[in-house]
């Protein structure tokens, strides 16, 4: 979850103004960048409790001495809620304290490793001195939600009071979950419409090869993500599978058909947030919002629409890959790996099309609804979720073979995949791994999580 866009006065007058838009994030391959997003959840090493916003160990703390390494306060009134830097990357803050680096627009997935390795870094600094400690989980191991702490960011303030009409598990989404998300380019509106459907039905394979969120206060949740299932009961109207995408049609025009239909959360005017939440965009541009009523919308007031909708993927001027639990270094260089090597060569696409271009709705909804339990022992057809795991691993293998893309040392991208590889083959997913250690090593205390899983 981002802040307010970046102000751009174009009036929407009409629909097809946003498709082309959203048909503006064509480019050339050649100029196809890669967009990697992580959060981790911040905690006080002296009694592991989430970081407040205020005080010697909080969260505003935390951001105001990460300046030292070059970034540049962004605030909201007087409080800093963000950092920003110029080659486009920022460390932004979630509902809950979550920190999130969204990372710059780059070339290859050794510069994603670097950049990831560098934030680590400062932020690992930081927390030293502080007395403070970072892990990556999907989802927080330990605290009842009345335990943990909101940030003073006008948009949550909405959010949180909206979301519970719409689902039950709004809050925990909000409070208790991080993810990793890695954003890709296309070329023409068909390329998009294949790298979209491709990225949906393969969905839920990432989540289960990622699956790192087995716990829920301090105990076992019952899932292997969690943080997944948590998506099953957020909001229907924003969230899911997206079965139109692959229906005949699809293209720019259908998807801002369908984000016109999602309700709204807010107006952003002046610094302040306006409490939209329900409210229609499509009555929004007839001037008849009853939240801003005689008023119309322009361009920055469809970008924060769109990061409001919350799909499987999203469709802005680029895709945007959304179903991984958080985790370490590792897995968030080898996710970004994991889509460049599938849908930036077009050899391994066309392969990746193939390996699901058959599926069913019924069966890429079913696949949705059973990872986040069973992950990688999901079964579908005659085999099961880590068969399909070991196949699309291999097109992206290909994939990132073909790119060729050769760091100071020779190695090209595709190394960062065996952690993945070494996933798929033992069937046991990062999650897997936590529990074992619960029950056999700690006693089923979860509080080792804090310490031998730590950044």
């Amino acid at each position: 979850m981002s802040g307010a866009a970046p102000k751009n006065d174009t009036p929407i007058e009409n629909k097809d103004i946003l498709v082309q838009y959203m048909a503006s994030g064509c480019k050339p391959p050649e100029k196809w960048r890669i967009g990697t997003e992580h959060e981790k959840f911040a905690f006080r090493l002296s009694d592991l409790k989430p970081l407040t916003y205020d005080g010697e160990d909080g969260i505003r703390e935390l951001l105001i001495r990460l300046t030292r390494f070059g970034w540049e306060p962004v605030y909201e009134g007087e409080n800093v809620i963000a950092l920003s830097s110029k080659d486009g990357s920022s460390v932004s803050l979630e509902p809950a304290g979550q920190v999130e680096l969204s990372g710059a627009a780059v070339e290859n997935i050794h510069q994603t490793c670097d950049e990831v390795s560098s934030h680590l870094h400062q932020v690992k600094a930081i927390a030293k001195e502080m007395g403070i400690g970072f892990v990556g989980l999907g989802y927080r191991p330990k605290w009842p939600l009345e335990d943990i702490p909101w940030m003073p960011k006008g948009r949550y303030k909405i959010m949180r009071e909206y979301m519970p009409k719409r689902g039950n598990l709004g809050l925990d989404m909000m409070k208790s979950t991080c993810t990793v998300q890695v954003n890709l380019d296309f070329c023409s509106e068909e390329t998009m419409v294949q790298m979209f459907r491709v990225a949906l039905a393969l969905q839920p394979i990432a989540t289960a090869l990622w699956a790192n969120s087995p716990f829920r206060n301090g105990k076992p949740s019952e899932f292997l993500s969690f943080r997944s299932q948590i998506w099953t009961d957020v909001d229907p109207d924003r969230s899911g599978m997206l079965p139109f995408v692959f229906e005949d049609g699809m293209g720019f025009e259908r998807y801002v058909d369908y984000a016109l239909d999602v309700p709204m959360y807010f107006v952003y005017r002046d610094g302040k947030y306006i409490d939209a939440s329900g409210q229609s965009f499509r009555d929004f541009m007839a001037g008849k919002l009853p939240a801003y009523p005689g008023q119309t919308p322009v361009m920055s007031d469809w970008v924060d629409h769109i990061s409001t909708i919350f799909p499987e993927v999203r469709l802005k001027t680029f895709l945007e890959m959304r179903g991984a639990d958080g985790g370490p270094w590792n897995r968030l260089c080898a996710l970004s790996a994991f889509w460049v090597g599938l849908l930036y060569d077009t050899e391994a696409r066309n392969a990746a099309w193939d390996l699901v271009k058959d599926w069913t709705t019924e069966e890429r909804q079913n696949l949705r609804d059973e990872v986040p339990k069973t992950a990688l022992r999901t079964p579908f057809r005659d085999s099961t979720v880590r068969e399909i795991a070991s196949e699309a691993l291999c097109i992206s293998h290909r994939g990132l073979k073909n790119r060729g893309r050769i760091d100071s040392v020779g190695m090209d991208e595709s190394h960062f995949l065996k952690p993945m590889f070494q996933t798929a083959e033992s069937g046991l997913t990062p999650a897997d791994e936590l529990l074992a250690a619960y029950y056999r090593l700690w006693n089923e205390n979860v509080d080792h999580v804090f310490t031998e899983y730590a950044y």
